[in-house]
């Protein structure tokens, strides 16, 4: 009896040791699929159109709080910190008219936001007929047919976006306005950056600010 005894505690201390752990395995998981629906989520650099501030390669931690979170599997979207402005790094959704078509996240710099009227001359940014300093952006020849641009103003509800490596972007030069609607977040992080060419880390870009 005594030895059922022992058995039976055993058991049930096993048993409780299991439960103990689902229960939290699920809450973690639980936790992170709250924390990737309403507060950050992480995206991975494909293409060079935001060199040398962006890389292939690079993983990124986006603020999805800052401008608002979009409540999922509707279109609403709560009141966030504030609204994007020139300057911020944004990762959306692709204005891809087509409804059949797969939904991608790019991301780019806003150059433009509501009322603003954007200009480029030879390359250069102008924001409401003001030439503006861009110390971020890189000119890899050729020089594209989207050198001159402009002027356009941007209407309500939309964002003018660019590249920064611009020569070698396609942005609203190319598709237009960016609905607001479309913000997943702001890339605000570099957590993880994997040269594939050299098939090693870039250990000095781990944790970089993106600016």
């Amino acid at each position: 009896m005594a030895r059922r005894g022992v058995g039976q505690a055993k058991t049930s201390g096993r048993r409780g040791y299991f439960r103990d752990f689902v229960e939290t395995v699920v809450t973690a998981v639980a936790l992170a699929l709250v924390l990737r629906a309403f507060v950050v989520q992480t995206f991975r650099i494909p293409s060079g159109s935001m060199e040398d501030t962006l890389l292939v390669g690079d993983f990124l931690i986006v603020n999805k709080f800052l401008y608002g979170i979009k409540i999922p599997f509707t279109d609403t979207r709560l009141p966030g910190i504030r609204e994007p402005r020139y300057g911020d790094v944004v990762v959306f959704e692709y204005p891809n008219p087509d409804p059949r078509a797969k939904k991608e996240n790019y991301v780019k710099r806003v150059v433009g936001v509501p009322g603003d009227v954007v200009e480029l001359k030879n390359n250069a940014l102008y924001l409401n007929g003001e030439p503006r300093e861009e110390p971020f952006i890189k000119l890899k020849p050729p020089t594209p047919r989207w050198a001159d641009f402009g002027p356009i103003k941007v209407p309500e509800g939309s964002l003018f976006m660019m590249g920064d490596n611009r020569n070698w972007s396609a942005d609203s030069r190319d598709w237009g306005f960016l609905d607001t609607g479309r913000i997943k977040g702001k890339a605000v992080m570099i957590y993880w950056s994997w040269d594939a060419g050299r098939t090693k880390p870039r250990l000095d870009r781990i944790c970089d600010l993106i600016r």
